[in-house]
């Protein structure tokens, strides 16, 4: 969500949603075969719960005060596994998120202008430890 709300932009009050804005753009990490599967699980069963409720609109699905508990723990369940794809540690706040994700992106728009970055840090903390 907080890719969203910082790429998308909104319309009127209503975020505004784009696939060559949001989803084309969203800076995916490096996952394995198995990483893989169980996001795509974890997704599927998120669809799932929300098939389980079909007298339910979306609005009334994601209602924070309303939303089925099962829908927001498969919700969970797939955020902390993305999360964690990203790195070990939990973020601390969606700022901290979405850092991470806008550094991500940066390396993957510019991977050259990325490399030199990290080699000149690796060379600066040789430098610093008296190597």
């Amino acid at each position: 969500m907080e890719w969203l709300r910082h790429v998308g932009g909104r319309l009127e009050s209503r975020y505004r949603y784009a696939n060559t804005l949001v989803y084309n753009t969203f800076p995916w990490p490096e996952t394995t075969p198995a990483q893989r599967a169980k996001i795509e699980a974890l997704a599927q069963a998120v669809l799932d719960d929300r098939a389980a409720y079909p007298t339910c609109s979306l609005a009334d699905l994601y209602d924070p005060d309303t939303m089925p508990p099962p829908l927001r723990k498969a919700h969970a369940a797939l955020d902390l596994a993305v999360d964690r794809l990203y790195r070990a540690a939990p973020f601390a706040s969606d700022r901290d998120r979405v850092e991470q994700l806008f550094g991500r992106y940066e390396a993957l728009v510019n991977p050259l202008e990325h490399e030199a970055i990290r080699q000149n840090r690796r060379v600066n903390r040789k430098r610093g430890s008296g190597m």
